[in-house]
């Protein structure tokens, strides 16, 4: 529902009509949309490094491992159909389209304490980690990892929706190559 209509739009008013449920029932779970978004968020964050550590094994070269890393992070999502229970698409979709909002606000600072935001960083760590096997002296690799993760984000959404502001190749997926490049040219200076 938040794919189709949006966070803005989404109420758990409408969620509970469409699940023939009760608002009630959905605030035991959630006290607020925003916590339903970090949850969301959080999960995503945490299949995408289930994803990354899954794609990474047995490669021994970093600069493979690292090639590999940021193909599985900017690549388009597709439904895998081996996890039934969610749908990886519309997943991605929600967090390209609304993700910000879960870290952009007043309460992320607490958030932050409270432990929300570590897949992420854990995310964000695995992959400064091989950076800094192939340059050990490079002096940003989560700057540069959260910014390949944010900005193939933005320009998903760019694609989709705004795409005088970035390279569409019809017929090809050229935002992995664009970061690959980016962040080779960036470490290896």
């Amino acid at each position: 529902m938040i794919d189709e209509i949006g966070f803005e739009r989404f109420t758990f008013r409408k969620l509970a009509k469409a699940i023939r449920s009760t608002e009630a029932s959905i605030y035991r779970y959630f006290e607020s949309k925003h916590k339903l978004l970090l949850y969301i968020t959080a999960w995503y964050w945490g299949w995408m490094e289930y994803r990354l550590v899954f794609s990474l094994a047995n490669i021994d070269s970093p600069r493979k491992r690292l090639t590999q890393a940021i193909e599985v992070l900017t690549e388009q999502v597709t439904e895998d159909r081996s996890f039934r229970h969610i749908n990886e698409a519309k997943l991605n979709h929600i967090v390209i389209a609304e993700s910000s909002k879960a870290y952009l606000n007043k309460s992320v600072d607490q958030e932050n304490q409270a432990g929300v935001f570590t897949g992420y960083k854990k995310l964000v760590e695995r992959v400064s980690k091989i950076i800094l096997e192939i340059n050990p002296k490079y002096q940003y690799p989560h700057m540069l990892v959260s910014t390949v993760i944010e900005g193939a984000q933005y320009q998903r959404y760019f694609a989709e929706h705004l795409p005088k502001l970035t390279d569409v190749v019809k017929g090809k997926d050229v935002i992995p190559r664009f970061y690959q490049e980016l962040e080779f040219r960036s470490i290896d200076t």
